[in-house]
């Protein structure tokens, strides 16, 4: 990329920034879609939410841009317009549910839909890395874990939006990482992707970086869990960078081990996992004395290890890469037997959502 062309990126994604702020400063001053405290809540006040929106904006900014400007030459028109159209179905549908607060059944209807959009459009991962071998072809098999990980991962992130700055903050690091390896690997689609989300999440931080002034909302959380699950097949198959499948797990490895070490830890106690509650790793922190600023700044911190991962994973064999993901693995089984004892200490029941 030449220096020129550097600076234009550059001054573009700052403007995304700015335009994110400008947003979300507006959601919080002029629209009054407020998030009320109850049983569940980490905060005790009424606070303006769907500050999310800003994110969803800055993206699809992006998108004009490379439509504009590239010709929608970087990859297939097709996948671009089965991305942006799902994503902004995912957006759509949360922000009503911000609003009117739709079931839970009715959201899983609108997310297993979205999927199906992008499955359809043929952003299927249909190839991944092995200890065995280097690259193991699915075939069919492709369509069911593209299908479970693009659903798993928009959930899995809605879930972890519960305290101030913990969804955006990992959106800025695991995009700032996703960008440099897309980057270097030769990536355009991908990398100017992951300058918008970088640029949105860091524009809405400056309203929601502890104490927060606003919420992100469903809006802005199960579609940046969508974005980068699709982002992520996107980069392996049809972006020119090729990059593994694998990294994307890998920078948001703490949210799907707390997302599955919640689920399975609720089954094991026979309480409904799909039923609201405060039983999520990061919610017994905060429940056990921990502020949402120190809980925030340990998983930003797990975030950014989990980038140093992925930079080691890339420049690892194909059929080594998954095992990069045992020490962190190690690491999160460790933070979560630290958690439970330390919230078995301060008398929190564990048992009760």
């Amino acid at each position: 990329m030449a220096v020129s062309e550097l600076y234009w990126h550059i001054f573009f994604g700052v403007s995304l920034a700015v335009i994110a702020t400008l947003i979300t400063w507006a959601m919080l001053k002029f629209v009054r879609i407020l998030d009320h405290p109850n049983q569940r809540s980490s905060h005790d006040n009424a606070v303006p939410k769907s500050g999310g929106i800003s994110i969803v904006v800055t993206f699809l900014i992006g998108m004009a841009f490379i439509v504009i400007f590239s010709g929608m030459d970087l990859i297939q028109q097709r996948y671009i317009s089965g991305f942006v159209f799902s994503a902004i179905l995912i957006a759509v549908i949360s922000f009503i549910d911000d609003v009117r607060e739709k079931s839970a059944l009715f959201k899983l209807a609108t997310h297993v839909f979205a999927v199906a959009v992008v499955l359809s459009t043929g952003i299927v991962i249909d190839t991944l890395s092995l200890p065995w071998e280097d690259e193991a072809s699915l075939g069919v098999v492709g369509y069911v874990v593209s299908f479970f990980w693009i659903l798993g991962l928009t959930n899995a992130y809605n879930f972890m939006d519960g305290i101030d700055g913990l969804v955006a903050s990992t959106a800025l690091i695991a995009a700032l990482f996703f960008m440099i390896i897309s980057y270097y690997e030769g990536s355009s689609f991908v990398y100017i992707t992951g300058y918008t989300i970088i640029a949105g999440a860091a524009g809405f931080l400056v309203y929601n970086a502890p104490p927060a002034k606003i919420f992100m909302g469903d809006v802005g959380s199960a579609f940046l869990g969508f974005v980068f699950a699709t982002l992520a097949i996107i980069a392996a198959r049809y972006d020119e960078s090729h990059t593994s499948f694998l990294v994307m797990p890998m920078l948001l490895f703490h949210f799907i081990f707390d997302t599955l070490f919640t689920f399975f830890r609720r089954i094991s106690r026979r309480m409904n996992p799909l039923k609201a509650h405060r039983t999520h790793l990061y919610q017994i922190r905060v429940r056990s004395g921990n502020t949402h600023l120190e809980v925030t700044l340990m998983l930003s911190c797990m975030a950014f290890l989990q980038g140093l991962g992925a930079l080691w994973m890339v420049n690892i064999p194909g059929r080594e890469r998954l095992f990069i993901f045992i020490p962190f693995l190690i690491l999160q089984i460790f933070y979560a037997k630290l958690t439970l004892k330390k919230a078995r200490k301060k008398g929190i029941n564990l048992e009760a959502d």
